[in-house]
């Protein structure tokens, strides 16, 4: 199921990830072809503050998903619950915060960013950041919208949310540059919009009855947001070390190339964050599905969760990095015409950051696996490396040797001395040989079920489930446990799965059960998940207590009830998943 998951959740993914990006690329392009070098260069100093409130939301998004996914493998959803309201508050209080911190420190912050007082561009500068500031809560909204509707199985009103955006903002730029001609000012107005669009379209699912989240002020604790904090740093670490890099690199063009070289890498930056968005959307989708499975201490889903993550990492962009290549002039040409002085350098740029596109990809992957495995220290490690250590010392290095053209080379170069940083990692901790994705799985030992403690069935029609049933009561055997409780686990499981070939089975989808039974430390677990209607027994069975007095009523999920000792679930990715203690 694995693969089936991975496959359906990142093109939705990718396309979510862009969500923070589209509005803005379509503002550089309407800038560099419509304003001109100054205004695309002010652009280009704008970045750092965009990818500031971009690190915040990021920090939330990633935390969310940390604690939300680790939550499902636990079939708590007190704490998704808690997690979903505390995000609102933090939001929206910190969104707000940063708006008045902007508008009141504007001069300033546009002096540090690079912009010279008194000229075109500082004045271009601080009209960009007024009206994009202006939109931040939305702007961060966006951002923790994305893995709640993700985690609740809303993949297609993410792609409607996104197409809208996207479409509204081009509306939004074009009636800026014909008609109210307001310029920078009218860009970042037209982004705040936007965003405005997409949250409302996504916001919509949250006031639905079949709404899985629940909106609670209350017993929100401190130690919450700590969790949220702690699953969020290291994404805080890796956005934050780029906004030191674009710093870094901004500062380096002005001196090697002048405002010339800071338009043309504000071209290359932001084209660049598209193509970012495939590896951000395939580490995303790791993440999730990793959280859940090492709470669930599921050694093979996260084995195979590594070797998705390399082979949708390599595929998907290898294709787009043929794309860039191929078509570098043409690309480039949407943001800086013939005649502007940033496109040769420009087209240049775009073709060496191709080369980094799957290796960056797969980096990308690796950080978010590995931050998911609670190796938060490592992770957040090769965030500095990737992000700002090693492309750092190629800018500063190529820039001086070789100016404008060797500033370029930290794409590729960064990203290699990452995945070689990673390799002697895994090298040293697991002791494994290269050219295995398993030596990359890096659990710590004793993690999981051992060999032999844990078997896996599929059930896809109905004449599946007793097949199931004995393979279960088989494994009870072989392991010893007594025949009183290898027949509840064989009931539980045919009970359970006949009403979801009954009353979930979808007529033309690919129906699946997936059953994992584990016995470890003399306690037997059976873990049902299914791609089917969604139902909670547990809340059903609360709903009918009433009822249960009657022998002739509920008789299966009554059953089940007394023969477990604890019953858990949990709607998560779209997925139901019950976890029953025999």
């Amino acid at each position: 199921m694995i693969q089936k998951l991975f496959k359906s959740m990142v093109i939705s993914q990718i396309v979510s990830a862009m969500a923070v990006m589209l509005c803005l690329v379509i503002d550089s392009i309407m800038i560099s072809r419509f304003l001109g070098t100054d205004a695309m260069a002010a652009y280009g100093f704008a970045n750092p503050v965009l990818l500031v409130f971009a690190s915040f939301g990021s920090l939330l998004s990633s935390g969310i998903q940390v604690v939300c996914s680790r939550a499902m493998g636990k079939g708590d959803e007190e704490t998704i619950n808690r997690c979903y309201s505390l995000s609102v508050i933090i939001a929206t209080g910190v969104s707000l915060l940063g708006v008045l911190l902007v508008i009141v420190f504007i001069d300033p912050l546009c002096v540090v960013l690079g912009a010279k007082k008194g000229t075109a561009v500082f004045e271009l500068t601080k009209d960009y950041l007024i009206g994009f500031v202006l939109g931040a809560p939305f702007f961060i909204a966006a951002q923790i919208l994305v893995p709640f509707l993700q985690m609740a199985g809303q993949r297609t009103k993410l792609v409607v949310a996104v197409l809208s955006m996207t479409v509204s903002d081009i509306a939004f730029d074009l009636i800026n540059v014909f008609w109210l001609k307001k310029g920078t000012l009218g860009m970042g107005l037209a982004s705040t919009l936007s965003y405005v669009v997409a949250v409302a379209i996504g916001i919509v699912y949250f006031f639905r009855k079949e709404c899985i989240y629940k909106f609670r002020a209350k017993n929100l604790g401190n130690g919450l947001f700590k969790e949220i904090a702690k699953g969020g740093v290291p994404t805080m670490v890796n956005q934050v070390s780029l906004v030191l890099l674009v710093y870094l690199v901004n500062h380096t063009m002005v001196r090697v190339g002048q405002e010339v070289a800071v338009a043309a890498y504000a071209v290359v930056s932001t084209i660049a964050n598209i193509g970012y968005c495939i590896g951000n959307g395939i580490s995303e989708v790791t993440l999730m599905l990793a959280s859940i499975s090492y709470n669930e201490e599921d050694e093979k889903s996260l084995s195979e969760i590594v070797k998705n993550q390399t082979i949708f990492s390599i595929g998907i962009n290898l294709f787009a990095a043929i794309v860039f290549l191929v078509l570098a002039e043409p690309v480039v040409s949407l943001f800086a015409p013939a005649d502007t002085p940033e496109r040769g350098p420009a087209i240049f740029g775009l073709r060496i950051f191709a080369t980094c596109l799957i290796i960056s990809s797969i980096n990308a992957a690796f950080k978010k696996y590995y931050q998911a495995i609670n190796k938060v220290r490592f992770s957040e490690s090769i965030s500095l490396m990737q992000n700002l250590v090693f492309p750092a010392c190629v800018v500063v290095s190529f820039g001086a040797l070789f100016g404008t053209s060797g500033v370029w080379f930290y794409y590729p170069l960064g990203e290699v001395l990452s995945l070689i940083y990673i390799s002697v990692y895994v090298w040293k901790k697991s002791g494994a040989r290269y050219g295995s994705h398993k030596s990359f799985v890096c659990l710590p030992r004793g993690f999981g079920a051992a060999p032999g403690e844990a078997v896996e069935m599929d059930i896809r029609k109905v004449e599946d489930i007793q097949e199931a049933a004995i393979e279960a009561s088989e494994f009870c055997a072989e392991k010893g446990v007594s025949k009183r409780k290898a027949m509840y686990t064989a009931l539980c499981i045919e009970e359970m799965a006949n009403n979801i070939v009954t009353h979930g089975f979808v007529e033309g989808k690919d129906n699946q059960i997936d059953i994992r039974i584990v016995y470890r430390n003399d306690e037997l677990i059976v873990r049902i998940r299914d791609n089917c209607k969604g139902f909670d027994p547990v809340k059903y069975y609360e709903m009918m207590r009433p009822d249960m007095d009657d022998p002739t009523k509920h008789i299966g999920i009554r059953m089940v009830f007394k023969m477990t000792k604890d019953i858990k679930y949990v709607n998560s990715l779209g997925l139901n998943c019950l976890t029953m203690k025999i």
